[in-house]
């Protein structure tokens, strides 16, 4: 098993200097040239590490470099990296509390903690060593990076999200986007002691999905989604079949009946792609109970609409959106984009009757996602889909050192789905709605 310690990670940081950056260099060409590093394949990593740190040692030995230990053993742990792992980004991703880490070009990396993005004193060589970096990304997942396919989705072998491009559509060099994975991930009662829901929110969400409503998770770039839809997931009874569809897999579902299923890019010939739509179309035919998808962005929308209102409720999916309002007509748009031509009021019709509730999440300037708004969808009239707001977090102003003051609300309002729970043996009591028992005697 590979041992990470923390705070030589850490010490990482520290930029090199430009001498100690020269014997780096100078480390790692003449280990090049003295050791077989395909062999490297055929023994466990620790053995590996352990080999590499030996050779290092004899060629410093040799070079007779005034260097203290300290520096030493640094150099050295910088060198493994760059052989067994992901050169500079081992640093990054050692570190729990950065959540995406950003490579504008070689020598310009950002990260954001706690919602925050901030400059690091980590630099690769030079374009080519990042390209090479990126290279060993993308091929481990069998897929590729050159002129001719300049863009490439991947992941890590933790799960996290990878975006890279390189020129000529990326002017200064190539540009490496990692959306961090949780090996934690977040339960509900850690997001109720973040301050990003409340309890009431919870018991909500928790009673819609068991009562098998057809939910719909809407916010921004970075805003909660996919950590919402994990804990949303966690929700679904152990005994049921979930498949999952997603464009790079991050889903983390801990139920023992769990297929997952992601798409596929073309390859170089332009053939062999499998899109989302073909996955929802194949997930229909392999009996699920739930269908989760990662995210809808194009006319696989109308495949899942289709699913929801034919029987398999209790779906769950998430989409780009900056309002409640603004997802319902994402999805229009989306459904438009699978190339039936259906009037307008009978595509909203398809959405009034498949979600159930949609669910707003949003990356606020204080560094913090918070869940704004839960609301349910209650039909047509004419043609608008109408709306009830559930929840509302209520914006008040900022504070001195710039966070944002608040609160969540219940708006009173008793969801129409409230009876359908019920009859399926949940009880949300009435206190949760901010109001007394409607039916109750005075």
């Amino acid at each position: 098993m590979e041992i990470r310690q923390e705070s030589n990670r850490i010490q990482d940081f520290q930029p090199l200097t430009q001498d100690e950056q020269d014997i780096k260099v100078a480390l790692y060409d003449k280990l090049l040239s003295v050791m077989d590093l395909s062999l490297i394949e055929t023994v466990s990593k620790e053995q590996a590490r352990i080999q590499i740190s030996e050779i290092c040692e004899q060629i410093l030995n040799g070079l007779n470099l005034p260097i203290n230990l300290s520096t030493r053993k640094r150099l050295v742990g910088l060198i493994i990296d760059e052989v067994l792992g992901l050169g500079p980004l081992e640093t990054l991703l050692a570190d729990p509390s950065i959540s995406d880490i950003l490579v504008n070009s070689y020598d310009r990396v950002y990260v954001e903690r706690k919602g925050k993005l901030e400059a690091v004193n980590i630099k690769f060589h030079s374009n080519s060593h990042l390209l090479n970096i990126i290279d060993r990304i993308v091929s481990s997942v069998g897929r590729r990076i050159d002129e001719s396919s300049p863009m490439v989705d991947a992941r890590l072998a933790d799960g996290s999200r990878v975006n890279a491009i390189i020129p000529p559509l990326a002017l200064d060099g190539p540009s490496l986007s990692i959306r961090r994975f949780a090996v934690d991930k977040l339960n509900a009662g850690q997001l109720i002691e973040i301050g990003s829901v409340t309890e009431a929110m919870i018991e909500l969400l928790k009673g819609g999905v068991k009562g098998k409503l057809n939910i719909l998770v809407s916010g921004g770039t970075g805003s909660g989604k996919t950590t919402l839809l994990n804990m949303l997931s966690g929700f679904i009874p152990s005994d049921e079949r979930i498949v999952t569809i997603e464009d790079s897999a991050e889903l983390q579902l801990q139920q023992p009946h769990t297929v997952r299923l992601e798409t596929r890019p073309q390859n170089i010939e332009g053939k062999g792609e499998v899109s989302q739509r073909d996955l929802v179309k194949n997930c229909l035919r392999m009996r699920p109970d739930r269908i989760v998808i990662g995210e809808v962005r194009g006319g696989e929308a109308l495949d899942m609409l289709t699913a929801m209102n034919t029987g398999h409720e209790g779906s769950l999916t998430t989409l780009h959106a900056n309002s409640p309002r603004d997802a319902l007509g994402r999805l229009e748009y989306m459904v438009c984009m699978a190339g039936f031509d259906m009037p307008v009021s009978n595509i909203r019709t398809q959405v009034a009757s498949a979600i159930d509730m949609v669910v707003q999440l949003e990356r606020q300037e204080d560094g913090r996602r918070r869940l704004t708004s839960i609301q349910e969808i209650n039909g047509m009239e004419g043609d608008i889909i109408t709306m009830s707001e559930i929840f509302r977090f209520t914006r008040k102003g900022l504070d001195e050192e710039g966070m944002i003051i608040g609160e969540f609300e219940a708006t009173g309002v008793i969801p129409s789905f409230h009876a359908k729970l019920k009859q399926h043996g949940i009880e949300l009591p009435y206190h949760l709605f901010n109001c007394g028992d409607p039916f109750a005697e005075f």
